[in-house]
């Protein structure tokens, strides 16, 4: 399928003042931003930059960004989902993962993560995908965020559902290993059916292969 991108920008006031929500951005724009050094949730700001530099180059890749000038303070990413993982066992041409949300601490609660998620499915192409994000406690901020598991995770669902995020059964065991974690998936107005039974036999993996 072609991956068609439109770009989309917006600005937010935070705490730290303004800040710019755009994107999908190019490899270029990542390589030239400034990562604010709390963004390592993943890994060392400086290998998740090159990290994000390769996802924008994907044809399917987007990420979308919040940056104050130069420097970025929070992004999302979506791309295939990682070819070790369950969900990549079926390539549907049309299923992107949602792959990691970050924002910095010091603009957390000024409505940067939703800004992100929003301007992510004001392009209209977004609507011809299954979207799906995998949520592990352990990925979480609870120090940062001073949240309980079950607060955090409540934060996370409220923030997901304002862009029709659902949450869907699995019997995949990571996210059955602890009751917090959860997959959810956002089917976009132009997703077929026959998407959408692909994905439930990725979600039941024991149900179809005995």
């Amino acid at each position: 399928m072609e991956h068609i991108k439109t770009f989309y920008s917006k600005t937010v006031e935070t705490s730290m003042g303004p800040v710019t929500i755009e994107g999908p951005v190019s490899p270029d724009d990542i390589a030239s931003y400034t990562f604010h050094e709390g963004l390592k949730a993943f890994r060392p700001p400086e290998q998740q930059q090159k990290a994000l530099i390769g996802i924008a180059a994907l044809p399917e890749g987007r990420i979308i960004v919040a940056r104050q000038e130069q420097l970025l303070l929070g992004y999302v990413t979506y791309l295939y989902p990682d070819p070790l993982e369950r969900w990549a066992q079926d390539r549907i041409d049309n299923m992107i993962e949602l792959g990691a949300i970050e924002v910095v601490n010091d603009v957390r609660g000024g409505g940067v993560g939703r800004a992100l998620l929003d301007i992510s499915f004001a392009d209209e192409a977004m609507e011809d995908y299954l979207v799906i994000t995998t949520e592990y406690y352990w990925h979480w901020d609870l120090k940062g965020t001073n949240r309980t598991v079950w607060e955090y995770r409540k934060m996370m669902e409220r923030m997901m559902k304002t862009v029709n995020f659902e949450e869907f059964a699995t019997d995949d065991p990571e996210i059955n290993s602890h009751p917090a974690n959860c997959l959810m998936a956002r089917i976009g107005k132009n997703v077929q059916t026959d998407t959408l039974e692909r994905f439930d036999r990725l979600r039941f993996r024991s149900r179809f292969h005995h």
